[in-house]
């Protein structure tokens, strides 16, 4: 599997996979990417600042997530708990994977590749938000070692709860 960054030729895949996030999302009743969110201006926007990647298999895109070395402005405030550090971080949005590929531990190996990328980097924290009704995407950050922080609020004012994860060599 490899993991780079995505480009605009990328886009219909990306949101093929982003659709089917967000048609799980409605089927469970989680009021998750519902409203046009995301959409095909967030990734290009992704794309543009460098924070989008694809994960592929036989060069075939498997999964996406935006990964930002730039902070999160929403991160700024966080209520019922505070984060486990506050050092330079990179923050996770948008992590889906592919209808077809799920159950495989897609997911956790594409935390893993990330978690490399950090450290290469020597950034030893990864912070990520998902809807408290996301029970899938809890369970597979307590999987990988993040621990629950606290509650945040997104742009639109909805809480968020926030996890992070300390890495160490």
């Amino acid at each position: 599997m490899k993991l780079r960054k995505s480009t605009e030729q990328d886009i219909p895949e990306i949101m093929n996979i982003i659709k089917e996030a967000q048609n799980y999302f409605k089927e469970n009743h989680i009021n998750q990417w519902q409203n046009n969110y995301p959409n095909i201006q967030t990734v290009l926007t992704d794309i543009k600042d460098g924070y989008g990647y694809v994960l592929l298999e036989d060069d075939i895109i498997i999964a996406t997530v935006s990964i930002s070395f730039d902070g999160e402005k929403n991160y700024e405030k966080i209520m019922d708990g505070n984060w486990l550090s506050f050092e330079d971080y990179v923050v996770l949005h948008r992590l889906a994977v592919k209808n077809d590929c799920k159950g495989k531990g897609i997911s956790s190996i594409l935390l893993n590749m990330i978690e490399k990328i950090c450290i290469e980097k020597d950034i030893h924290s990864i912070k990520i938000d998902t809807h408290e009704q996301n029970i899938s995407m809890q369970r597979l950050l307590d999987k990988n070692g993040f621990q629950y922080c606290g509650v945040i609020f997104v742009a639109d004012q909805s809480p968020r709860v926030a996890y992070e994860k300390i890495l160490t060599l």
